[in-house]
């Protein structure tokens, strides 16, 4: 019986040269800011001033934000196909920033699907490590979740408000895969290209990029943000180790399977199921 050949060690990828020019280094910042301005940095903002109202707000009425509720996947209009369309095109605008950093990356020359590893160059591998990582960050997720509950310190999460139309389940399934691409990309593939570019290791890239991942995730609370952390840690570690190959396309499926669980989860999992795992 014959035994499929081992992958060959890995070693990274060469890195283009760090710009040293202060001018060019001064657009490579501009550019990053200009894309989480766009994307990711945008919701960090937003989600830093609703943590704040959300703190005062409990001081104020000496109530804990566990009483409060931050609402994903909401309702846009009372009219079913409306509220599609709404839906449909929601997801579809909010993935232009991915297309603009891919853009922005391709100026290097052809292949970066292929360079940040979003290709479907190892459609088995890239799958199991997606679910594999899904697992692990899973379960400790729901436990950070959990934990921020009993403290007070997490807000209760409506996964989704949408009406249970024919169409709900696949818009959640769009969402979920919006969310994947749109944080995986630019949270880690375009931020480790753009970073290297100025010369950053991989310690700074790593905890940049899982502050920024939690930063987004601050209007949940602060076990979200700290579970997010976490989350990011593990992912950007992951995609820049031997593992990881540079392959963002493991850490898209594992979060579109996170969210998918999540939100179609929240929708059609009966409320007593909900109640005993302390996620409603």
């Amino acid at each position: 019986m014959t035994t499929a050949p081992a992958d060959p060690p890995w070693t990274p990828p060469p890195a283009a040269a760090p710009v040293t020019e202060r001018r060019d280094r001064r657009r490579t910042g501009a550019e990053i800011w200009i894309v989480l301005g766009l994307s990711l940095g945008q919701s960090a903002v937003y989600a830093l001033v609703a943590i704040g109202v959300r703190v005062y707000d409990a001081l104020a009425s000496s109530t804990a934000l566990s009483e409060q509720t931050a609402t994903l996947n909401a309702s846009r209009s009372p009219r079913p196909y409306l509220d599609l369309t709404y839906q449909v095109l929601g997801i579809a605008f909010a993935l232009l920033p991915v297309v603009l950093a891919l853009y922005l990356l391709s100026g290097r020359g052809p292949g970066t699907l292929r360079r940040i590893g979003l290709d479907a160059a190892r459609p088995g591998r890239d799958t199991a490590w997606g679910f594999a990582l899904a697992a692990g960050i899973g379960i400790p997720g729901l436990a950070f979740y959990a934990l921020g509950r009993a403290l007070g310190i997490t807000v209760t999460i409506q996964a989704s408000a949408l009406d249970p139309y024919w169409w709900t389940v696949p818009v959640l399934i769009l969402s979920a895969l919006k969310n994947g691409l749109l944080e995986e990309v630019i949270a880690v593939a375009y931020l480790h290209e753009r970073t290297a570019d100025l010369g950053w290791g991989r310690v700074r890239f790593v905890v940049v990029s899982s502050l920024l991942r939690g930063s987004y995730h601050l209007y949940q609370g602060f076990g979200p943000f700290l579970g997010n952390v976490v989350m990011g840690v593990v992912f950007s570690w992951f995609y820049t180790s031997r593992w990881g190959r540079h392959r963002v396309l493991p850490l898209v499926i594992a979060h579109t399977l996170l969210d998918v669980v999540a939100f179609v989860g929240y929708a059609y999992v009966p409320d007593s199921w909900l109640q005993a795992l302390g996620v409603t």
